[in-house]
């Protein structure tokens, strides 16, 4: 498998992500070293895609859970910007555990998301994902999840990031620069949600 290469059919990348999540939650307890080891070392891509789908999902509700995939989304994207061969995360990320039926009730619920994402997402404006732009979007990624813990306490934003690494990851996962803008635009949301909530207070 080739470094940050898709580790899913072509017709459903994003869904096969998700079926590897569930099948590595069925246990009383999941790990975020069993969802992110299930993809192998080398798929940078796919274990970038599991913090970002866990965050837009109601597991975001966990105290302190948006942080803990905005620390991942952080050090996975920020090893893709330097090309490392092998994935690595701390242990206090890795060992992090929520409840197994809490992730794949919250997983079916991404469902609907994912098909989406899979019916939608497909090889054009190559250029927006293709060097040196690949880079940019990695480095969007890592801004992102950097972000995330200090968000943690305005409502919807770490899920708003969330949605943009997801489009970004997307994008670069099928090729598609048009994910990469949709990205940007959520990033954009994302910029105006704690502008609007503090300026309403």
């Amino acid at each position: 498998m080739t470094r940050g290469g898709p580790a899913a059919p072509a017709d459903r990348p994003v869904g096969e992500i998700v079926d590897r999540m569930e099948q590595a939650a069925q246990g009383p307890k999941v790990s975020v070293r069993a969802l992110i080891e299930s993809f192998g070392q080398r798929s940078f891509l796919p274990a970038l895609m599991v913090p970002a789908l866990l965050v837009v999902s109601p597991l975001s509700g966990i105290p302190l859970f948006s942080s803990i995939c905005g620390l991942t989304i952080a050090f996975i994207s920020g090893q893709m910007l330097v090309s490392r061969d092998h994935l690595w995360l701390p242990d206090f990320i890795m060992d992090r555990s929520f409840r197994g039926d809490r992730a794949r009730q919250a997983l079916k619920k991404l469902r609907r998301v994912t098909n989406w994402l899979d019916r939608n997402a497909r090889a054009r404006l190559r250029v927006l994902t293709a060097l040196p732009m690949r880079k940019v979007l990695q480095g969007a990624c890592l801004l992102c999840g950097a972000a995330m813990p200090f968000l943690e306490l305005v409502p919807f934003s770490s899920s708003i990031l969330g949605g943009a690494v997801l489009s970004f990851a997307t994008g670069l996962l099928v090729r598609d620069g048009l994910f990469a803008v949709l990205g940007a635009a959520v990033v954009a949301a994302a910029v105006l949600v704690p502008m609007l909530v503090l300026g309403a207070i």
